[in-house]
């Protein structure tokens, strides 16, 4: 058996306090080091632009950020507040906009891109003395119940029908190789991406199809 030894018990002491010193020391600067904080990154807004757009007519100019949708730009900078924001996403179709004769969704595209073109709302398709002949049928046939899809199922319904008679075709259209038709069913693909949450679908229908010149 090892007899005991004090001073031999405190140098090993002394060595493991004086190893873990060196170690501490060493290691203090650099954790020092990645401690600092370091200057915050300045964030900045982007600068906004000048933007002249052509809506209904008149044209418009206006400074605003280049991150503003079109949705955005004609309700909060215009006030034309008929296109009504719904989902923000391009999903139901209640921002439906005419830019150069073609629907698209406002909420979808920037106001800096559209820029040159020529924007048509629910305000430029009519007005309460003089009505656009779908406005009219949508009246006549009660094509709408709450109403907030009611502007952008105009403004794609009016946009579709030219689609037609241009001869674009759809999912359903039977023969690419010939003229689009005016049916029913055209109508009813052409517009699957108005929703009406309110379920006016077959009103809607009807005014389309008397727009048209197409039986029910």
């Amino acid at each position: 058996m090892t007899e005991f030894n004090p001073s031999r018990r405190k140098f090993i002491q002394n060595t493991a306090v004086t190893s873990g010193a060196l170690i501490a020391a060493k290691l203090v600067p650099e954790v020092e080091a990645k401690s600092v904080l370091q200057p915050a990154q300045a964030t900045t807004e982007p600068a906004n632009v000048n933007v002249l757009l052509k809506v209904n007519g008149s044209e418009h100019q206006m400074m605003i950020d280049p991150r503003t949708s079109l949705l955005d730009a004609l309700r909060e900078r215009l006030h034309l507040t008929g296109t009504k924001k719904g989902c923000d996403q391009g999903q139901c179709g209640a921002c439906t906009v005419i830019v150069d004769g073609r629907r698209i969704t406002s909420c979808l595209t920037l106001a800096v891109m559209q820029e040159g073109h020529d924007i048509t709302t629910i305000e430029g398709l009519g007005t309460p003395t003089n009505l656009h002949p779908m406005q009219a049928a949508f009246i006549k046939h009660d094509g709408y119940q709450c109403g907030f899809c009611t502007p952008g199922q105009i403004c794609s319904a009016v946009a579709m029908l030219e689609e037609v008679k241009a001869g674009m075709p759809s999912h359903v259209t039977a023969d690419l190789t010939r003229p689009s038709e005016m049916t029913i069913i055209e109508f009813r693909e052409r517009m699957s991406g108005n929703i009406c949450r309110c379920g006016a679908y077959s009103n809607i229908q009807e005014a389309i199809a008397e727009v048209a010149g197409v039986r029910t």
